[in-house]
């Protein structure tokens, strides 16, 4: 199949080659299940690397424009596109927590050893005085707000305006507001799914109705279900660590317009991908005002500042800051502008540059140790993003023996099956690597697999 690209002088080579054919794949100009041309001959016509060719061919497929077929190539997925894709806007693409175990791979932790505390500290003194006694505005400081929406726009593609950014003290409080806004019957969630946020659903008494996962992610939900608030995590689906598809992405958004439906999208960890670039937002799809997204500080800075966001779509603006008139701000003003300024001197940027660095190199010695350690015995699951990873037991080794042997071992670690609510696998466990160094992510994987070697005999 012949398909023109033309790359620029000084761009990204491998960024204009995926959203050249990415944006062909969308305007129907490349036919489903048509071949792309081979890597090596792509690679020879515009003068690129393979690897170049290899990147955003990768890009694609992890965001369902493509397939691959083993020694075959790479193929156009069919996308049953009804939305509008010219309001579409593309985008630029582009510590250690003390316990009372030896190691700790508890998900959800960062390394807190690596926060450039000399430039925040400075930054705090800085804006802790007289003049910042009062609480801050209900929806947050403008200045950190400007900012926000100027990182989503960049790194997210996410057209938002600091109007529609709401600051909120965690996840859990951001959600609850949410919910009690909408007043919905039922919420559909993810199974598996996120533990906390079905928490929420439980206190507030609504009916959760849970929607499977596969490999493109979260499913959709059946049009005789009552579900009109969905919450979802479409960049790295927790806890598997599937990434949504283009096509269910369209899927849900579709289905959202004709069930007068809302979706949450909880995009908790987007900014730790390790294969190609971060995927673009669900919201950045969405141009009927159909998505709420939902962002944190908990994983690139420290969970401990409590500085989470909510972008509001336009359309219910009014009637969310009516809902909220009588509430006053969750988050120190203070906290807030000095993350303002953090943002401001590219200081956050260069921050997450260099986490991501590090969490790679760490996803790559646990996975390394595991291999090492464990070998053919334990399969690895969601590797590709985020802190954490689901290794799959033996059998004869199930998730609660696992658990206990580990920490008789002195490593903690987490289990799956909590996340579940249909039905409840007993053979999976989930280890992060955000906290230990990389030398205890050797020696926590050298404890645990001879506890676990030990205990099968092999």
């Amino acid at each position: 199949m012949e398909f023109q690209v033309l790359l620029s002088e000084n761009g990204i080579k491998y960024k204009e080659i995926y959203e050249q054919i990415r944006l062909a794949i969308l305007a129907k100009k490349l036919s489903a299940h048509a071949r792309l041309p081979a890597k090596r001959r792509l690679a020879e016509q515009l003068n690129v690397s393979i690897i170049t060719v290899q990147m955003a061919y990768e890009q694609l497929q992890s965001e369902g424009y493509c397939y691959s077929a083993e020694r075959r190539g790479y193929f156009v997925s069919d996308i049953q596109n009804e939305m509008h894709l010219s309001q579409i806007h593309t985008m630029d693409l582009e510590q250690r927590v003390q316990h009372e175990f030896l190691i700790n791979f508890k998900n959800g932790q960062i390394d807190a050893s690596a926060f450039p505390y000399k430039h925040w500290n400075r930054l705090y003194r800085k804006e802790l005085n007289e003049s910042n006694a009062s609480n801050a505005p209900w929806q947050g400081e403008y200045s950190l707000r400007v900012q926000i929406a100027q990182y989503l726009q960049q790194a997210r593609g996410l057209a938002c305006q600091p109007k529609q950014v709401y600051i909120f003290s965690g996840f859990q409080q951001q959600l609850l507001n949410v919910c009690l806004f909408f007043n919905r019957e039922a919420i559909g969630i993810e199974d598996p799914g996120f533990i906390r946020a079905k928490s929420i659903f439980e206190q507030l008494q609504l009916p959760c109705y849970p929607i499977s996962v596969d490999e493109e992610g979260c499913c959709v939900p059946d049009a005789d279900e009552p579900v009109k608030l969905l919450y979802t995590t479409p960049a790295h689906q927790y806890p598997t660590g599937a990434i949504m598809s283009i096509a269910r992405r369209i899927e849900l958004l579709n289905w959202a317009n004709k069930q007068d439906a809302y979706i949450i999208e909880d995009d908790y960890d987007s900014e730790f991908r390790y294969k190609g670039a971060p995927i673009p937002a669900l919201s950045h799809l969405d141009s009927t005002g159909r998505v709420l997204y939902f962002g944190t500080f908990s994983k690139t800075l420290l969970p401990s500042l409590r500085i989470s966001y909510l972008i509001m779509p336009a359309p219910l603006q009014q009637d969310f800051e009516k809902f909220n008139a009588f509430q006053k701000a969750t988050v120190s003003r203070i906290d807030q502008q000095a993350a303002a300024k953090f943002m401001e001197e590219g200081l956050y940027t260069s921050h997450i540059a260099k986490m991501r660095t590090l969490y790679r190199a760490k996803r790559s010695c646990l996975i390394e140790s595991l291999s090492k350690h464990l070998g053919e015995h334990f399969d690895i699951i969601g590797d590709t993003a985020g802190l954490h990873i689901i290794v799959t037991l033996p059998e004869g080794l199930n998730e609660s023996k696992a658990i206990a042997l580990a920490k008789s071992a002195g490593v903690e670690i987490d289990a799956v099956s909590p996340m579940h609510l249909l039905h409840k696998p007993n053979h999976r466990v989930m280890l992060g690597y955000g906290a230990p160094s990389m030398e205890e992510i050797k020696r926590g994987v050298q404890l645990i697999a001879n506890a676990w070697k030990s205990y099968l005999s092999i």
